[in-house]
């Protein structure tokens, strides 16, 4: 059985940090019980453990960088192309969880590490994966009700330099995931704070699960500002 046969019961939600991936995943999950929600973010820790450095060289370097060194001592282009869950590292490990998974269930894996050029052989079909694009200010509110980036920020030297930086890497892995759902004719949604969690989960579930209802909201590529 090929990948994506095998996968055909798994759905993917990915896209740009604090575009509400994971409250999207919950509100699904209430909707439907016998969705298994995977959250990626929350697995990271276990994956970074179990990774061969080898294969994971930037993560091996993140890991024993200081926080300064991560957040004050490069461009935010620099921390974009050596953040290593933007690089896809340890993708294999999670892609082990998620085939280690009964098979009767429909599954819904999420988070920002599933990058369009990992995720686009895994599909069946360009539906069963869906890329949400925040906007700036969108993202920017959602970090501020979360607090997670002051977290880090605060535990530097330049708190801050290190929020902007990190702000300034966050869009431009946005704008990197818009281009490649672009190049490989991927649904993505522009999510702006328009509609709310409930509006904006049924968008999501309609372009993953109903079929002929994806095209009324998402275009491969093309983001249209829905939430």
């Amino acid at each position: 059985m090929s990948v994506p046969a095998a996968l055909g019961h798994v759905r993917w939600l990915g896209g740009g940090s604090g575009a509400g991936k994971s409250t999207v995943a919950r509100a699904l999950a209430a909707r439907d019980p016998s969705l298994v929600v995977v959250d990626s973010d929350a697995l990271m820790a276990d994956h970074a453990r179990r990774a061969d450095p080898a294969g994971s060289p930037e993560l091996a370097r993140f890991a024993a960088a200081t926080l300064d060194a991560r957040w004050l001592g490069r461009t935010p282009e620099q921390m974009l192309e050596s953040f290593h869950w933007y690089r896809g590292e340890a993708f294999d490990l999670l892609l082990d969880d998620v085939a280690a998974l009964p098979g009767d269930r429909p599954v819904l894996v999420e988070g920002f590490r599933l990058l369009p050029p990992l995720v686009a052989p895994l599909l069946a079909e360009p539906s069963h994966a869906l890329w949400l694009l925040p906007t700036p200010a969108f993202r920017r509110r959602a970090f501020a009700e979360r607090g997670s980036l002051d977290d880090v920020a605060w535990r530097t030297s330049d708190p801050p330099r290190a929020l902007a930086n990190l702000l300034a890497r966050d869009a431009l892995f946005t704008d990197r995931l818009r281009g490649q759902c672009a190049d490989l004719r991927l649904p993505v949604l522009e999510v702006s704070g328009s509609l709310s969690v409930e509006a904006l989960a049924g968008r999501v579930g309609a372009a993953l699960w109903i079929a002929g209802t994806g095209g009324s909201a998402v275009r491969s590529g093309r983001p249209r500002r829905q939430g």
